[in-house]
C-alpha cells in the first residue's frame, strides 16, 4: 500500500495491517519521520510539503518495486503526508515485513534513502528567519549511494 495524503496516520493501525493474518513473516520494521524544530542551522516552526500528484505515487511505487527486487519482502506500507504540518507531527511511515529481520531492516532503510532523493516532494520550512525551501543535501545523497556499491 502506497499513499500520499494530508491526513495523519495511526502507527498502531499501520502495524496491524503489516501483521494481521501474516503467518509467513517473522520480522516487521517500521519507521516514522517527524517534523523537527531545527534543520540546516534554522529554527523550524513548521513545514509545508507539496508534491506532483500521479508522478509522486509512481516514484514511490518504483522505489518499493526496487526494494522488492533486492530483498525477500512480505508486506510493504508507505505513507507520505503533504500539506501544512506542525512540529512533532508525523510526515512519513515506512513499514516492511519479511521472513528475516535483515531483509526488513535493509529494505526499510533503502526505501527511506531513495524516497529522500528520488520522490518528487518539495519541502518549505517555516523558520524563525522566514520560509526556506529545503534543498537536497550531501548526507542524503551519500545514504542513497551506499545501496549502489557492488559487493
Amino acid at each position: 500500500m502506497i499513499s500520499v495524503q494530508t491526513q495523519d496516520f495511526s502507527l498502531a493501525e499501520e502495524y496491524q495491517a503489516l501483521t494481521q493474518g501474516n503467518q509467513t513473516d517473522g520480522a516487521v520494521v517500521t519507521f516514522v519521520g517527524l517534523v523537527r524544530d531545527f534543520n540546516q542551522g534554522n529554527q523550524v516552526l513548521g513545514l509545508s510539503l507539496e508534491h506532483y500528484p500521479g508522478m509522486t505515487e509512481k516514484a514511490l511505487a518504483k522505489i518499493v518495486q526496487q526494494a522488492r527486487a533486492k530483498w525477500d519482502l512480505g508486506r510493504v506500507r508507505l505513507i507520505h503526508r503533504v500539506g501544512d504540518l506542525h512540529l512533532s507531527e508525523q510526515i512519513v511511515f515506512v513499514g516492511v515485513s519479511s521472513k528475516h529481520r535483515k531483509d526488513a531492516f535493509d529494505a526499510a532503510e533503502f526505501i527511506m534513502d531513495y524516497l529522500k532523493n528520488d520522490a518528487p516532494f518539495w519541502k518549505k520550512e517555516l523558520t524563525d528567519k522566514g520560509p526556506v525551501w529545503v534543498a537536497f543535501n550531501d548526507k542524503d545523497k551519500a545514504a542513497k549511494a551506499q545501496w549502489t556499491v557492488t559487493s
